[in-house]
């Protein structure tokens, strides 16, 4: 793999306080990542902001105002995981499509592969810029516009199963699985919109649990005991 791109959720980063961050946590990520980096190997991040704001929870708020809330959450995600790598030696940028004065740049698939030359860690903030499209949409979007060889989804479980696992412990967890077989079976891996991108566009994605030691390292490198999403 030359280029990846990595999905972290933002419960996952909160660890067990459920919000805001939990340090350590992302330290872990950041020094992950790192080797990574140390191996050449070009990161992309998109990070989403369930530890600060799930505006479709709310049904006092217009759903556009929501999407931008969480728009903002992310944004604020982003800086904080940034300034966390840089603290363990990386160079970031976050790339956002609105301004955002001087807190990120402005997306464009130039600059983000002039960052990436440079082995700057670039982390895409603000989703897709619109409503109505999660972060899920809008890392398949980055991956396919920045040209990924795959998507890195790090998760609270540690692959895809055909039920729920928490609620249902005979579940089936799956090595392997086309997309056309998530959508099929709508086993939501992503959302709908997402997974249909990610197929007409063949984009694999690797699912794998966050919380398992050295498991970013490990998908990377071969060792990999998540779920493999084929196109």
């Amino acid at each position: 793999m030359q280029r990846v791109l990595l999905k972290l959720s933002g419960e996952a980063l909160a660890g067990d306080k459920k919000t805001g961050f939990d340090e350590d946590t992302v330290r872990g990520v950041a020094l992950q990542v790192k080797q990574l980096v140390d191996d050449n190997i070009q990161v992309g991040v998109v990070i989403g902001g369930g530890n600060f704001w799930r505006g479709r929870s709310s049904e006092n708020i217009d759903r556009t105002k929501a999407d931008q809330i969480g728009m903002l959450a992310t944004i604020m995600n982003c800086i904080y995981v940034s300034e966390i790598f840089r603290s363990v030696g990386m160079m970031t940028t976050i790339l956002t499509p609105f301004e955002c004065g001087s807190f990120t740049k402005l997306f464009s698939k130039d600059r983000a592969n002039k960052y990436f030359a440079r082995n700057m860690v670039v982390f895409f903030a603000g989703g897709t810029g619109h409503p109505y499209f999660s972060t899920d949409t809008g890392v398949v979007l980055r991956a396919v516009e920045v040209e990924a060889d795959v998507i890195l989804l790090a998760k609270a479980v540690d692959g895809v199963y055909d039920s729920d696992p928490k609620s249902n412990p005979s579940a089936v967890k799956y090595d392997e699985i086309s997309i056309d077989e998530v959508i099929a079976k709508n086993l939501q891996v992503v959302d709908m919109t997402a997974s249909i991108l990610a197929r007409d566009n063949r984009m694999p994605m690797l699912v794998f649990g966050l919380n398992e030691e050295n498991s970013i390292v490990n998908t990377v490198k071969g060792q990999f005991s998540g779920t493999k999403i084929t196109v």
